[in-house]
């Protein structure tokens, strides 16, 4: 492996993050400045939520012309889902990414391949086969492709197809990982791989069958989840970090772009193995 430098992101202190820091210029009690920070952050959550309502606004006043039904239900939602929201962002900056770029140095540290690539296989496989939108999404194809089938095996029918389609859809994400792995150890540009795997996904479209290629383009949209993304972009960052001769910025980003790419390929494959 590529000599290791110690470029990590240091993570900011608790202190730092609840806005506990001593300003010689300023009185007011920690306390204070703790509160003024948590109603900063849920400002900027809900101001990121403002274009979604505003739309939501738009179309029931304007276009339907009705009044919203169940105002306070509503109100009481959207509070919980600002809170939600900063309390996620919050947990990113504490735990995940920092955690992320932690393992990623470790292993460039440890100079053990082996492990590096077993940990981005699992990492990907792990957290793919258990999201929630790849869970519906197959179950949905299962259900579907089952229709057709005799009565009696429908329900066995879709339970076999709907886990090995998820199956297929997180040993594609794993597989991306590693390559991505690879991408930023050997300096390959993203780029020519992105290019090539398109090109592939369109030798591959005419020979699936039909009724699989939805699917299979959709595939690489539910495996960006919100645990997913924040470890994968950690692990790129982290890796391209500790490792001489590589930029963080140029080499440690695409790691979703490849986990987004291989599930359409793997699933095209599936849909004609399968049939």
């Amino acid at each position: 492996m590529p000599p290791v430098e110690d470029l990590r992101y240091n993570p900011p202190s608790w202190s730092v993050i609840l806005g506990l820091r001593a300003y010689e210029a300023m009185d007011m009690p920690d306390f204070g400045k703790a509160f003024e920070e948590v109603r900063r952050r849920l400002w900027n959550s809900l101001r990121d939520l403002f274009p979604i309502i505003a739309v939501v606004a738009f179309f029931q006043v304007v276009v339907f012309q009705q009044p919203l039904q169940n105002f306070g239900q509503i109100l009481i939602g959207i509070v919980l889902v600002a809170v939600g929201l900063t309390l996620f962002v919050f947990g990113l900056e504490v735990g995940l990414f920092p955690l992320g770029e932690e393992m990623a140095y470790a292993f460039a540290k440890k100079s053990v391949l082996s492990w590096l690539v077993l940990f981005a296989f699992a990492l990907g496989f792990g957290t793919t086969f258990a999201e929630p939108a790849l869970i519906a999404v197959a179950g949905k194809a299962g259900e579907l492709a089952a229709a057709e089938m005799d009565p009696l095996a429908q329900e066995e029918y879709q339970r076999d197809y709907s886990f090995a389609l998820r199956a297929t859809v997180a040993t594609a994400v794993g597989s991306a990982l590693v390559l991505g792995v690879f991408r930023i150890l050997l300096g390959l540009p993203l780029h020519l791989i992105i290019v090539a795997g398109y090109i592939l996904v369109m030798l591959l479209t005419p020979w699936a069958p039909p009724s699989i290629v939805a699917v299979a383009y959709d595939s690489g949209g539910v495996t960006t989840s919100t645990i997913t993304v924040p470890l994968t972009t950690a692990l790129g960052v982290g890796l391209a970090s500790s490792i001489r001769g590589r930029s963080p910025l140029l080499d440690g980003f695409g790691l979703i772009a490849l986990a987004s790419l291989i599930p359409i390929l793997f699933v095209l494959v599936f849909g004609i193995v399968w049939t």
